[in-house]
């Protein structure tokens, strides 16, 4: 189930310091709005993210909460907010929604932020919960980008993730995506649920391949706790993920990306060209700034970052209040910054920019293998990705 971070009480009006505020929107410093959805027809068994099936809450008043919040951003962010380059809406299941309550919070964003010319504009979707007439009127009402969670495409790999699609779904789905005119198509893959093979997997990649995606996400199963899977795992119904077998799924999908044209630009996230990278996430991994709308979404502004009341309810009656639905607020300090920039950059296929303390650190990973050096910057190797968390404390040490 999903936790908040332990963190300071935030102000009643969500107040900002006035340093946080300075310098946003500076080049280098791209500011999106993140809207989570916390509502599913059901929970998947491996998900811990913060979600709400019909009977546990519904989505009664989600849109007009949506507006109270952008109007709170307004207010704190004042002449200082910067145009929205990015928007991503995920969850949940965005599309449970009407297309008109999503077209409704894309308003609201430009009402109360301004869209910037030529924003980037994602949902999630699961595959099952979009047609052609829907996925037409999310495209009229300004979505350029969807993110469509196929998972797998072998049938028992689905039963076993408490997937409800059918296995070609998400690849019809992709294909009437870009016959509504979408701009960018991406596809979400787990591998390493239990009881998948080395043949279901590369069948799934190749599925995915097949739709003729122009971006791909494929993520390691984490069993985590709380979650339906975790207590498979736990009776001994299910094995625990091997991380040799990871290891290789990994190289599997670096390989038939690389024969399809996608190249890796994140240790998880491939692309087939630098202009189909998502921008949105291009901005958290880069230590950009965002506005997290919704139950339990988080934020970060110039350093400082927050996060809301997980709870649909809690977040609506603080906004109907007037009040900030904080429930907690963070400034790390210069160490914590630190660890957490290197985390981030050095999983890019641009890399990190090493200073002056990190140089011998990376040569000694770059004489094991794990990194390539290009001027001052580290790049990682194939291997370096499967050992990415080695990397990060060899360099922020």
């Amino acid at each position: 189930m999903a936790r908040l971070p332990d963190g300071d009480r935030p102000p009643h009006d969500g107040t900002l310091p006035a340093a946080a505020l300075r310098g946003l929107g500076a080049p280098g410093r791209p500011f999106g709005v993140y809207v989570h959805v916390p509502y599913c027809t059901t929970r998947c068994g491996y998900c811990d993210f913060n979600t709400y099936i019909p009977s546990e809450a519904g989505p009664e008043g989600y849109v007009g909460a949506v507006a109270a919040e952008l109007a709170l951003a307004r207010r704190v962010l004042g002449d200082a907010a910067p145009p929205v380059a990015t928007v991503f809406v995920g969850g949940g299941t965005p599309t449970l929604l009407p297309a008109a309550d999503l077209a409704a919070v894309v308003a609201l964003i430009d009402e109360h932020l301004g869209l910037a010319p030529g924003a980037e504009v994602t949902t999630e979707a699961n595959p099952e919960s979009v047609d052609p007439a829907k996925l037409a009127a999310l495209r009229a009402a300004g979505f350029t980008r969807i993110s469509l969670g196929m998972q797998s495409a072998a049938p028992h790999v689905l039963a076993t993730l408490d997937r409800h699609h059918t296995p070609g779904r998400a690849v019809a789905a992709a294909r009437e995506a870009r016959a509504a005119g979408f701009e960018h198509v991406s596809l979400d893959l787990i591998y390493g649920t239990p009881g998948e093979t080395a043949a279901d997997w590369q069948m799934s990649v190749e599925t995915a391949l097949d739709a003729d995606p122009d971006h791909v996400s494929a993520y390691s199963l984490i069993v985590e706790p709380g979650t339906r899977l975790a207590a498979r795992v736990r009776r001994g119904e299910l094995p625990t993920p091997d991380d040799d077998v990871l290891a290789e799924r990994y190289e599997t999908t670096e390989a038939l990306m690389a024969q399809a044209g996608l190249g890796w630009y994140e240790v998880s996230n491939w692309a087939r060209t630098a202009a189909d990278r998502c921008r949105h996430n291009m901005g958290y991994w880069a230590g950009g700034d965002w506005w997290g709308v919704g139950p339990g979404a988080h934020s970060h502004v110039g350093g400082v970052r927050w996060w809301n009341a997980l709870h649909p309810a809690r977040w609506m009656a603080a906004l109907a209040d007037g009040a900030s639905p904080a429930a907690g607020r963070e400034t790390p300090d210069d160490d914590a910054a630190r660890l957490e920039r290197v985390m981030l950059e050095v999983r890019l296929r641009d890399g990190l920019a090493l200073d002056a303390t990190q140089r011998d650190a990376a040569a000694r990973l770059a004489d094991d293998g794990l990194l390539e050096l290009d001027g001052d910057r580290a790049v990682l190797t194939l291997r370096g990705r499967l050992l990415a968390d080695r990397v990060t404390l060899a360099l922020a040490g």
